[in-house]
């Protein structure tokens, strides 16, 4: 180019910029906010991944997360000499070395942590006889030499275990020590002495010359083994009977490990290495899972046994820690891409709303230069010039915004999508403007539906994406969506609902408003006719604001509705755990409640209702019903799935245990209705007749029936047929004669559910409470009885599904959605009304000369802007409805809800509309429709017609 075109081009760009500032920094802002979010969107996945992975390595038991290398002792055959070299300090240290360099990447290790020694295999039993005896069996010990013993606590008492003289397999006497909890649980005093045996049976002496405290009791160098920081109660294996023994571990020296060489203790030369997170990123799971796996059983096992011997091997559970937080990705995953997706068409679509608006009011200029010998391409050169110079600079300061905002993740993603987002829009501009003046038009022609009909071409383009979006739905539909793993026809299901649905309704929705327009011209008044006869024939009712506004109304119910399906799960989960609002139970299943607890704890402030309940676990299912076929529990559809009902059964041979519930129909009846629980017949499980209450001290019968309610899985075992069954409550008969599908407090789902006034034993070992009681009043309630008693609270059980950081962030990318979502309809309604602005100032104007008055001004606008907010608000409702119903199947909100929390009911959680989500945002694009339309009508009465109707030639 010239020096004289570039100095011709110049004027143009800073005059155009200088002429409409207004709407250059209007553009440059939205394509700012929509470059941040889309640079954001991939930082903000990576950042909550590697977060994700590295909470998780953090949080495991250091036993599983720890890299330990181990190997026997050296060979018998080896010189005794070489024997004691290979465990003592400078060798374990020379492999130690050596190890951490040969670990294979992204493996970092904790080199503050790492420790290696010698230690014992087999627990030693020691027989002195001032160590405690619990149930007369003798504790049992072992013992290790570890690294580091002066870096990781701090003597509480005594001096530091030391080798004076060295120490040699036939060494006799060494020096060792225990940490406090050792010390106050084995009664162990600095100076005592415990024996060692050997396998020549001569004894080694092992005299305790302090006592010590680590400095972090969690870090990996105590938690990797517990027993070095806290003895265990144990139970005998070998003992036919329950009994118990301690067990703990006695620290040597850091260079007494050749005396380990000569007991029967099977001692081993290890060496434990913590991993660090640190520097892991979310991509790195599964090169991590990779790594492992070599050391395991690949080429890194080869490299680590010939740095620390043939015999070595590798043992982790860093792996399994790696595949689980892949497993929790992979389910996060899909529903993340479903919003991406969806607010990423709808920025888009509302990027090119915005190019259609500013080509349509610099339509007569550009009319203008086209009629005078301007060319296309030098005008479309000019608009693209133009736009660069506002839109690129906002979408780099979008990107740095990301990459301060979100600090983790990766760059080139995150510039992917802003240059996207640029790119967009200094396309899309030039591009819809110069195709416009393909021809030279005349001034003045109107574009109404009436007079414009669409062309065949767009006819045929818009049929053409009907039949492909209906196909792809067809296909996912009866595909299904739980093929696991982020697939783009599922991402896409709401592009293409919200595609077919805009198609759809705008080329039917001006059929019913001329329709209604022939009634209403026959009344009074031209206001309604005006209005219905311009809403049927609106421009801004086109096919690009309705799909802009459906796509974001479907996303944000889909988020909305994926939030609330997220605390609905977790306050079902809760109230399963617990049973009501509040809990009290014995601390073991047999323990009953006392009489006067229960008064007391239904007396205090804020209990709106008790319901007593005895529970018993593992009652056995009459020999008449458990021998069956199981067809029939299986036919229940409960069949299936590992019980949580404190030992019940439901195998593939049917129902073998179950549990009983001893109930007050009363109490319970009112505690079922405020939890949300099924409705519970109450009225058949009357204490009448055969089943009346039992006098003072009476014992129940074999021959006496009580009429019970169970669970399906239990009613299709045993029937109609009378059964009977034996309970510490007494021996009787059941028959069922009614059926319900969950009971408050257990996760079961095979129960039985009874009167308790007709058991021979009614004393409750259950409280379940309603209301809001005190957490502190209630557990001094349950403290002062004398007896430990576990108090569970709806709340802090609710409180234990936090987000891991994997969960939070997926819920703040799904909360910034919906916020997307919303904030992008409300724009796409702004959008469309600005572009028929200056033609509805106009027809005030005009209208106002014949008689119009400021009111029915602002009543033609409301009903004219009307009749398409509603369309728009129905259809998204529509959309967002059927998109949810068709990913539902597909979608278990479990990852994103329940994951991570021990002992949470983690059976599937489906998605459900949520109605707040669906109607919300509908009902703010009516509002904000009506809103615009208002300040349109009260802005043009500001203005004198004659200078309305003088800004425009021939309008």
């Amino acid at each position: 180019m010239s020096d004289g075109k570039r100095a011709a081009s110049a004027p143009w760009i800073r005059t155009r910029l200088r002429t409409a500032p207004g709407a250059a920094v209007a553009l440059a802002v939205l394509v700012l906010v929509t470059a941040f979010l889309a640079a954001a969107f991939p930082r903000a996945v990576d950042a909550y991944e590697t977060k994700g992975l590295r909470d998780d390595i953090r949080r495991a038991d250091a036993g599983r997360s720890a890299v330990e290398v181990a190997r026997p002792q050296p060979g018998l055959e080896l010189p005794q000499e070489q024997r004691e070299a290979e465990a003592r300090s400078p060798e374990l240290t020379r492999v130690g070395k050596a190890l951490l360099k040969a670990l294979p990447a992204p493996l970092r290790a904790d080199t503050s942590s790492v420790a290696y020694g010698v230690r014992t295999t087999k627990p030693i039993v020691a027989n002195e006889p001032w160590l405690p005896r619990p149930e007369a069996k003798p504790p049992r010990l072992t013992y290790a030499a570890q690294s580091g013993l002066k870096d990781h606590a701090t003597l509480s008492s005594g001096t530091w275990p030391a080798t004076p003289g060295g120490v040699t397999a036939d060494s006799r006497a060494v020096q060792g020590a225990v940490t406090e909890e050792t010390a106050a649980e084995l009664k162990v005093k600095v100076g005592a002495t415990i024996t060692l045996p050997t396998a020549a049976l001569e004894p080694i002496t092992v005299t305790i010359t302090g006592i010590v405290a680590p400095r972090d009791p969690q870090g990996s160098y105590w938690s990797a083994d517990p027993l070095l920081r806290s003895p265990s109660l144990v139970p005998d294996p070998t003992d036919p009977f329950p009994v118990h023994f301690w067990t703990g571990t006695v620290l040597l020296a850091e260079d007494a490990g050749p005396v380990l060489l000569s007991t029967a203790a099977e001692p081993v030369l290890f060496w434990r290495i913590p991993p660090d997170p640190a520097e892991l990123t979310g991509l790195d799971g599964a090169r991590l899972t990779s790594a492992i796996a070599s050391l395991e059983s690949g080429p890194g096992q080869l490299t680590v046994r010939a740095i620390a011997g043939d015999t070595a091997a590798v043992f982790t559970g860093l792996g399994h820690i790696a595949e689980a937080n892949a497993r929790m990705r992979d389910a996060i995953s899909p529903v993340i891409a479903v919003a991406a997706l969806g607010i990423g068409s709808v920025a888009a679509v509302v990027l090119v709303m915005t190019g259609a608006l500013i080509a349509a009011r610099r339509k007569a200029e550009l009319a203008l230069m086209r009629s005078r010998g301007g060319s296309l391409r030098g005008i479309g050169g000019r608009l693209l010039a133009e736009t660069s110079v506002t839109v690129l600079p906002a979408s780099a300061l979008g990107l740095l915004l990301a990459v301060l905002a979100v600090g983790e993740g990766r760059w080139w993603p995150a510039a992917l999508a802003a240059a996207g987002v640029g790119l967009l829009v200094c396309v899309a501009l030039p591009l819809r403007t110069t195709l416009q003046h393909i021809r030279p038009t005349l001034h003045g022609a109107r574009e109404d539906m009436v007079s414009a009909r669409p062309s065949r071409r767009r006819t045929v383009a818009e049929l053409t994406l009907l039949v492909l979006a209906a196909g792809a739905v067809t296909a996912l539909q009866r595909r299904g969506t739980s093929g696991g793993g982020t697939d783009l026809l599922v991402s896409g299901a709401p592009v293409l609902v919200a595609l077919i649905a805009a198609l759809v309704l705008v080329r039917l929705y001006p059929l019913p408003l001329r329709l209604a327009a022939r009634p209403v011209a026959r009344l009074r008044g031209a206001i309604g006719f005006l209005s219905l006869a311009r809403a049927g024939r609106s421009s801004a009712g086109g096919a690009l604001p309705l799909l802009a506004l459906l796509l974001a109304l479907a996303t944000a119910a889909f988020g909305g509705s994926v939030i609330a399906g997220i605390g609905d799960a977790r306050d079902d989960a809760a109230l399963t755990a617990v049973g009501a609002d509040a809990r009290v139970s014995g601390k073991g299943e047999r323990t009953t409640l006392p009489d006067e607890l229960v008064r007391t704890v239904r007396d205090l402030d804020g209990v709106r209702s008790a319901a007593p309940l005895r529970v018993e676990f593992g009652v056995a299912m009459p020999q008449s019903a458990a021998g069956g076929s199981g067809t029939d529990a299986r036919g229940t559809g409960t069949g299936s799935g590992a019980d949580t009902g404190g030992g019940d059964a439901d195998g593939a041979s049917g129902v073998r245990a179950m549990t009983m519930v001893g109930v007050d129909p009363a109490s319970y009846t009112r505690l079922a209705r405020t939890t949300g629980l099924p409705d519970f017949p109450s009225g058949l499980l009357k204490a009448t007749g055969p089943s009346a209450p039992l006098p003072e001290g009476a014992t129940s019968g074999p021959e006496r029936v009580l009429p019970v309610i169970a669970s399906p899985a239990v009613a299709a075992r045993l029937g109609t047929k009378q059964h009977a069954v034996d309970t510490l409550a007494g021996s009787f008969k059941v028959q069922v004669v009614g059926t319900v599908e969950r009971v408050a407090s257990l996760a079961s789902t095979n129960f039985l559910i009874v009167n308790s006034a007709s058991l021979e034993q009614r004393a409750p070992t259950t409280l379940l409470l309603t209301g809001a009681p005190a957490p502190e009043k209630l557990r001094a309630a349950a403290a002062g009885k004398g007896e430990k008693f576990v108090v569970q609270l709806r709340s802090e059980e609710r409180a234990r599904y936090v987000n891991t950081p994997m969960q939070a962030g997926a819920e703040r990318i799904y909360l910034a959605a919906v916020a997307a979502g919303a904030g992008y309809a409300l724009l796409a309604v702004l959008l469309s009304l600005l572009q028929t602005a200056p033609e509805r100032k106009t027809l005030l104007a005009r209208l106002r000369t014949m008689g119009l008055t400021t009111g029915q001004g602002r009543r033609l606008l409301a009903f004219e802007a009307t009749p398409q907010a509603l369309l728009a608000a129905g259809g998204g409702l529509l959309t967002g409805w059927a998109t949810i119903v068709l990913l539902s199947p597909g979608i278990d909100l479990v990852p994103l809800a329940l994951a991570g929390v021990a002992g949470s009911d983690t059976s599937p959680v489906t998605l459900r509309a949520d109605l707040w989500s669906l109607a919300l945002p509908a009902a703010g694009v009516v509002a904000l429709a009506a809103a615009v339309a208002g300040v349109q009508a009260w802005w043009a009465s500001r203005r004198g017609s004659i200078t309305e109707l003088r800004a425009g030639d021939s309008r």
